[in-house]
């Protein structure tokens, strides 16, 4: 005689069944799929190589056309310094040609007078010298030569400055001088030294005298 198993049961177990089995597919779905991305990646890891510089695209252009722009920056700058050192010059000898041409004379007589003369001469008070900017000289050392007639009758001055060096040795004489200075009057003439600008010289009164 059979045992009836109630309706309800026999639902359960139906039931219980089918999630276990939806359980098990699920579970397999999962282990599959892991096991796919699994391969991917370390198939797409395997296969990355290190990929050597295309050395084609290398070229030697740039140190050359650097080192030309140095070559040109330098050369633009000596031919600067040369035009500025030639438009010096050319100022230094329009500055001196324009003295001279108004002292030469002066200047000869002063020095004639002076080798008659003792001593530092009659005149030192009469005479104060001041210095000219270099830039106004064209970069020559030159002095003002400030002669001024102190005295009450007319007279003419002879004037004589030493350029020294820093051990206080005489490197360049010049010779200036004033004709016929009413009282009261003065006269500026220049003293220009033809010296290289190194060393530096220092311009000394040496001389003075009236006559």
């Amino acid at each position: 005689m059979s045992t009836r198993i109630p309706d309800d049961q026999v639902r359960s177990r139906r039931s219980r069944r089918i999630g276990a089995l939806l359980a098990t597919c699920a579970c397999g779905s999962l282990l599959v799929s892991c096991g796919s991305d699994n391969n991917a990646g370390g198939g797409a890891s395997a296969g990355v190589r290190p990929t050597a510089p295309n050395t084609s695209n290398f070229s030697g252009a740039a140190p050359s056309a650097l080192s030309s722009a140095a070559s040109s920056i330098i050369g633009s700058a000596r031919a600067s310094a040369s035009a500025a050192a030639s438009s010096l010059s050319a100022a230094a000898s329009e500055f001196e040609a324009s003295v001279s041409a108004d002292t030469a004379r002066a200047s000869a007589q002063a020095q004639a007078e002076l080798k008659k003369v003792q001593g530092p001469g009659n005149a030192l008070s009469d005479v104060a010298m001041t210095g000219m900017p270099r830039a106004k000289t064209g970069g020559l050392l030159a002095v003002l030569v400030n002669i001024t007639n102190n005295t009450d009758r007319t007279a003419s001055y002879a004037v004589q400055v030493d350029f020294k060096n820093a051990d206080g040795k005489v490197v360049e004489t010049r010779f200036v001088g004033a004709e016929n200075l009413k009282p009261g009057q003065r006269a500026q003439p220049v003293a220009i030294s033809r010296q290289p600008t190194q060393p530096q010289l220092t311009p000394v009164l040496a001389k003075a005298q009236r006559y």
